[in-house]
């Protein structure tokens, strides 16, 4: 099952790339920017799945035997992420459990794409977050849980692929959360998620990138437990030494966005 991940991730060779995006009808659905420029062998087998959905079966028939290995849901969510939305399906079980795989499979090549610190699986994520999550039709078709747990997965990656200019319409969009009393709004879940992240990143270049985009949080209205809470994550990056071990540049950086949230001037006023 490795290997076959490996296989359906590699980018396709230039000369095909152009010919399959120069294709109006047959070709696959065009995307902007990095997506075009980076055409995987999963982007191409996903649109076809979705076109001629038998041609999918022998695949996902293995892929369901092979459920337990670790790669299994990987592959599942690179090749069938389309399908899943795009295809109609009647077994409400069968539903759950392919819900339930992509949300993992997608959890799992994003957190690839961070530690190499490249983007294979960006076009992925687009389609997860622009076709999905902003299209209440196609979410609507899996369980409300996976519903969440993809928004939590949104949440997390949001920065590291360039979208946060997609925030305000995620958030808008955000299902409600049994334990929402308790943790606030979707801006608060949202910030919750990302506090999380930042601290189990550990490649440099992927963490100064999440740095360099909490200006988007600028503006959000968050309850004290979750303005704190971020705040408390942020200063564990501008101290050397344990328990993160920043480099100088992430110390600035932490400092820099701590500068940016919560201005001295507020926290001045703020006092007793």
């Amino acid at each position: 099952m490795q290997e076959l991940f490996a296989d359906v991730a590699l980018e396709v060779d230039v000369r095909a790339r152009d010919i399959i995006l120069s294709k109006d009808e047959d070709g696959i659905s065009s995307a902007e920017g990095d997506i075009e420029n980076h055409l995987c062998f999963y982007d191409v087998l996903a649109d076809h799945y979705v076109k001629v959905p038998e041609n999918g079966k022998p695949i996902l028939d293995l892929i369901v035997q092979l459920w337990s290995q670790s790669f299994a849901s990987n592959i599942f969510a690179l090749l069938f992420h389309k399908w899943l939305f795009e295809v109609q399906l009647e077994n409400s079980e069968i539903l759950l459990r392919y819900s339930s795989a992509l949300v993992q499979g997608a959890t799992n090549v994003f957190w690839i794409d961070i530690q190499t610190n490249r983007r294979c699986f960006l076009s992925l994520f687009h389609y997860l977050l622009e076709e999905v999550a902003l299209v209440p039709m196609r979410l609507n078709k899996i369980a409300l849980q996976a519903q969440r747990d993809l928004y939590l997965v949104l949440s997390r990656f949001m920065f590291f692929y360039n979208l946060v200019n997609k925030l305000e319409a995620l958030l808008n969009q955000f299902p409600i959360f049994p334990n929402a009393f308790l943790v606030g709004g979707p801006a608060d879940i949202f910030v919750i998620e990302l506090t999380d992240q930042l601290q189990k990143l550990k490649v440099e270049p992927v963490l100064l990138h999440y740095l360099s985009h909490m200006k988007v949080l600028q503006g959000l209205e968050l309850r004290m437990t979750t303005s704190t809470r971020l705040k408390a994550c942020l200063y564990s990056f501008t101290s050397p030494g344990g328990p993160m071990y920043p480099t100088r540049a992430v110390r600035h950086a932490a400092w820099d966005a701590l500068d940016l949230l919560f201005p001295v001037s507020d926290f001045l006023t703020n006092l007793p």
